[in-house]
């Protein structure tokens, strides 16, 4: 029913064309119990209702009488303003408590009292963060060159003792090394030098182009000139050869170029004159052309050997003398004519000159394998009667073959240009000896580098 109440709203307030609801005469604590009613009814709807009432906006209707619910699911309390960042998770959801349907009343707050805080919910240690990609190796350029391992101290000395226990460890020394007057002080420094880098022989150029590298009195007789022209200290030999000794080295006389000279010869002139030299030129070796001293002339023979009985008496002290493959003739001269057996009696002779000039002097020589000598230099030189035989192994395309022979015989001699070959044959213990021929012309650094492979064995 309508209110009676007197009052200047009534007066302001338009008329009401129909009857009106009534509701200004409702008590106002009825209001409250219906509108409490039917809050507590939406809160037991399932939780689809639950999210319309609040899409509807129920819940801002009375705001402070909706709960809010807490952060944690274990512990009812209030919210962290920043609650720690936790790491997803494939850990199942807890549990939710099941909800009663009896309705609980809240209990009556006392304006005057303080309400009670709840306790702080303790706060979830961070856990740290897992990476699932997984850790991709470390990529390598294909530019850059893996390093060696360093060889251990183990095998270093291994590499050196075999090195050691090699009987000749010699280099070769062209003639020309002691030109433009080399002093006695650079000589004997030089042979230290190849002592300190492991070399314990020395194989000296001494003879070359028909002439020596020494004072010759059957030059002087047979020529009418002493020596090469070259300029050297006359007692060159007799310091390297004091100091090598004195270093517990040897030396060997090489007589380079053998039986073989060029037109810069100093006696190539009087060959071509007294009809010495064979007919045709020797093309051994590409580029290079030699003429051939006939030894089946009795002039041409005997003066090589009064040439070698010469220095094994000039220089009793010497170790050795040697010959390389200038010693024979070459298949392609011409007219084809088979020298094997005159130049076999040439050697012969020629040792055994040797041999009563000087006993102790060694007679050596550096060919090629046996079959190759005598097959294409008439070079029988398993009928020689050498003291020591080394085979030359300056061609890749039959290395391996070569070595087959040299390890028969005395060892092998292998040019700078092979030394990627040393370590190998330092290995190999039926290669008894190692001869290095520096064919580009600096023994010094090939002698260097021998010295690091042969320390290193790498």
């Amino acid at each position: 029913m309508p209110s009676r109440k007197s009052s200047s709203y009534e007066h302001t307030k338009p008329e009401n064309s129909g009857g009106g609801c009534g509701c200004a005469s409702i008590p106002l604590s009825l209001i409250l119990v219906m509108l409490g009613a039917g809050y507590w009814g939406f809160t037991q709807v399932s939780q689809n209702w639950g999210a319309v009432a609040s899409h509807l906006g129920v819940d801002k209707l009375l705001p402070s009488l909706v709960p809010t619910p807490a952060p944690s699911e274990n512990v009812p309390g209030k919210a962290s303003a920043n609650p720690p960042a936790i790491a997803p998770s494939t850990v199942a959801a807890s549990p939710q408590p099941r909800v009663s349907t009896t309705p609980k009343l809240a209990p009556s707050v006392s304006p005057n009292l303080p309400v009670p805080s709840p306790k702080p919910t303790p706060a979830a240690s961070p856990q740290p963060r897992v990476s699932t990609t997984p850790k991709l190796a470390p990529s390598v350029s294909p530019n850059l060159p893996i390093p060696s391992p360093k060889p251990t101290s183990q095998a270093v000395a291994s590499a050196h003792a075999n090195w050691e226990r090699k009987a000749i460890r010699g280099i070769y020394l062209s003639r020309y090394q002691v030109t433009n007057n080399a002093s006695e002080q650079v000589i004997r420094e030089r042979v230290r030098y190849y002592r300190q880098k492991g070399f314990n022989t020395i194989i000296h150029g001494v003879w070359g182009n028909g002439c020596t590298m020494y004072k010759s009195r059957v030059l002087q007789e047979t020529f009418g000139i002493k020596s090469c022209p070259n300029q050297f200290r006359e007692r060159w030999l007799e310091w390297l050869i004091d100091e090598a000794h004195k270093q517990d080295m040897q030396v060997h006389a090489y007589f380079e170029k053998g039986i073989k000279i060029d037109k810069n010869s100093p006696i190539f002139d009087i060959a071509v004159a007294k009809r010495w030299i064979v007919p045709g030129i020797d093309k051994t070796y590409a580029g290079i052309e030699h003429y051939v001293l006939d030894v089946e002339i009795p002039e041409v023979a005997k003066l090589f050997r009064a040439i070698s009985v010469e220095f094994v008496q000039k220089y009793p002290t010497v170790d050795a003398v040697q010959w390389d493959d200038y010693l024979g003739y070459h298949a392609d001269l011409p007219g084809k004519v088979d020298r094997t057996t005159q130049l076999t009696t040439f050697v012969r002779q020629m040792r055994a000159d040797i041999k009563n000039a000087n006993p102790t002097v060694k007679f050596d020589l550096c060919h090629h394998n046996p079959y190759w000598s005598k097959r294409y230099f008439a070079a029988d030189w398993q009928s020689w009667g050498a003291d020591r035989i080394f085979i030359q192994t300056y061609n890749d395309a039959n290395f391996n073959q070569e070595l087959e022979y040299a390890r028969k015989y005395a060892g092998v001699a292998i040019s700078d240009q092979h030394l990627h070959r040393l370590k190998p044959l330092i290995q190999d213990q039926q290669i008894k000896s190692i001869l290095i021929f520096p064919s580009a012309g600096n023994p010094e650094n090939a002698a260097n580098l021998v010295k690091t492979l042969a320390s290193t064995g790498s």
